[in-house]
């Protein structure tokens, strides 16, 4: 099969779902359940990403039920208090209405992998979270193409082995991204502001613009 023949009739859908998945921390209905045939759909979904890894090390843990995300929603808020500390005070509006009412989200998914990265050896650390990243992705462009929003967050690893003990996650599997969802409500979803390509982007050597 040729290139051409592989190619879609339209990239117009796909980039716009591309350039508008932001994290979506307010603007969600809190009183209506994602699905789980949604979510293992857009799972099935993320598991086609490339993985560099050769074995399916992703790993995905669904929390719905209250207690759970209760657990995992204060020691998030206690992670975002000490970063508030470390920066004098300052948290983004936003990030403290999710941590606000991140146990009223209708699911949190915990995008794991299994292993741990090697702690002194930078090419494998990129080779494990490069075979587990691209599949979080995938998982939140799927979720907003189903107009379920989602957040990109880390900062629950704060207290990653606190919150592997509260969820029964093995010693051996590593957390990576924390994805609170749920469906989208009179959410306006627009591109972000960004530097244009040719500022930020070098051709054949470090620094050098493509019309250098």
């Amino acid at each position: 099969m040729s290139d051409e023949e592989t190619q879609p009739e339209s990239t117009e859908a796909i980039d716009e779902i591309l350039r508008t998945a932001r994290s979506v921390r307010r603007r969600i209905d809190f009183d209506r359940p994602v699905e789980r045939e949604v979510i293992e759909e857009c799972i099935g979904i993320a598991t086609q990403a490339p993985t560099g890894i050769p074995a399916e090390i992703w790993r995905f843990l669904v929390l719905t039920e209250p207690e759970p995300k209760r657990a995992l929603a204060g020691l998030y808020r206690q992670a975002l208090s000490a970063l508030a500390e470390a920066r004098g005070g300052e948290v983004k509006t936003s990030q403290q209405q999710l941590a606000d009412r991140l146990d009223e989200m209708p699911a949190l998914i915990l995008v794991c992998a299994e292993g741990r990265p090697a702690p002194d050896s930078i090419p494998l650390q990129v080779s494990f979270y490069g075979s587990i990243l691209p599949a979080a992705w995938s998982l939140m462009l799927a979720l907003r193409a189903r107009g379920i929003g989602a957040t990109w967050t880390t900062l629950h690893l704060l207290h990653e082995r606190e919150a592997a003990a509260q969820l029964g996650i093995p010693e051996n599997v590593t957390q990576t991204i924390l994805l609170p969802v749920g469906y989208t409500r009179n959410a306006v979803l627009r591109p972000a502001e960004r530097r244009p390509p040719g500022d930020i982007t070098y051709w054949n050597r470090w620094g050098h613009p493509k019309n250098s």
